[in-house]
């Protein structure tokens, strides 16, 4: 029988300083198993209620690719919420430390109100957390998530279907831009209840001159068979 933990334990099971070395090292940390698989069904089964969402994406409709999302609205559901804002403390140092090393004169708060009122400022009212669906040819289209002139450069992603079970295909892709070089591709292939952080926008990269900016997107390959859902944790909100 799976044994379930509260978010807060959830949190404090991390290796924090493992996930900021990988954050560092490649512009994403993977978490293995972090929620179990009744608690992804849970958060998969929200995507059929009525209720709880400001907008539904229809991606072909955008050109974004083949599937559908839908952007919750406030208040957020209690566990979304708490992984939200607990999951930002742990990484705004790191963002940080991005900062410096690029030399951008932006320094992200310690909490995450205090980011979303950076947002308000700058008219970014509206959540973005939000859950994702992709059906047999499904496929999301290399981008990146920013919603305006605030935003938080790492954002958390959770796999909520199996691999091979419920879904065949999907991996998750980024792609790596080095100035004045041929773009790097990343392909990994995370399980239910992982728990994926990675780049919004661009990441520190050290060169022989020191850090430079290395862009960075990311996206879902084909669906080949079954169904894939995915909750997505932007820390950010937009401006619509």
């Amino acid at each position: 029988m799976e044994k379930t933990k509260n978010a807060m334990q959830q949190l404090e099971s991390v290796d924090w300083s493992l996930v900021h070395e990988n954050l560092h090292k490649k512009g994403y940390a993977a978490v293995s198993g972090f929620l179990i698989s009744s608690e992804c069904e849970d958060l998969a089964q929200l995507y059929q209620k009525p209720d709880g969402y400001r907008k539904t994406v229809v991606m072909e409709r955008y050109r974004f690719g083949l599937g559908e999302y839908r952007y919750f609205d406030y208040p957020l559901p209690k566990k979304i919420q708490t992984l939200r804002s607990q999951l930002y403390p742990h990484l705004a140092p790191v963002a940080n430390l991005w900062m410096k090393a690029l030399k951008i004169d932006t320094i992200f708060p310690d909490a995450h109100e205090k980011l979303l009122e950076q947002c308000k400022l700058k008219g970014q009212l509206k959540p973005t957390p939000l859950i994702l669906k992709y059906g047999k040819g499904g496929f999301n289209t290399l981008h990146q998530d920013l919603y305006g002139d605030v935003y938080f450069p790492m954002q958390a992603l959770l796999v909520l279907s199996e691999p091979e079970v419920d879904f065949s295909g999907g991996e998750f892709v980024m792609t790596q831009q080095t100035p004045r070089a041929q773009s790097k591709a990343i392909v990994l292939k995370p399980k239910q209840g992982d728990l994926l952080f990675f780049t919004t926008n661009f990441r520190p990269v050290k060169g022989q001159k020191g850090y430079y900016r290395a862009n960075m997107k990311h996206g879902v390959s084909e669906i080949t068979h079954g169904n894939r859902y995915a909750l997505g944790i932007i820390f950010h909100d937009a401006v619509s």
